[in-house]
Order: structure tokens, then sequence, then C-alpha cells
């Protein structure tokens, strides 16, 4: 007989994980934004992401996978001040 996990066990299982890689920002999401981060690397596909995630623009699905925040804090690093 096959048992399911439920979605409260598979945050606790993730939760404790990172619990044990000394972090505590793992949980559900983070699988979710993981998936969707290199789903967008690999395929530039934003439209299909947008729909996996139901989010009503690309710019908010860029923003929940970090994309739009490294490509600022990339803008950044390379700002000159002379």
């Amino acid at each position: 007989m096959c048992h399911h996990l439920s979605k409260v066990q598979i945050y606790r299982i993730l939760e404790d994980a990172g619990k044990l890689c000394g972090r505590d920002d793992i949980g559900t999401h983070t699988m979710r934004k993981t998936f969707g981060r290199q789903f967008y690397m690999q395929t530039h596909d934003i439209a299909s992401l947008q729909a996996f995630f139901n989010h009503s623009s690309p710019q908010i699905t860029l923003r929940y996978i970090g994309l739009q925040q490294d490509e600022m804090n990339k803008s950044i690093s390379n700002l000159k001040f002379w």
C-alpha cells in the first residue's frame, strides 16, 4: 500500500533539512521558486512560467523567482562614480 505525504509533512521535512544546514528560510515555496528560476534560465519562456504560477504579469513572475533583484544588484555593482 502506497502512502502519500501531506503538505504539512513535506513542509516539516524541508524545515528540518534547512535547520540541519543552518538555514531558517527553507520551505515549500523554496522548491517552487527554485523550479521557476531553473525553468526560466533553461528556457527563457516567461509566458509559460507565468501561466504555471498563475501570475498576472511577467514582471511579477520575474520578481517572484528573484531575477529582477539579481539584475538590479548586478547593475548597482557595475556602477562607477568617477
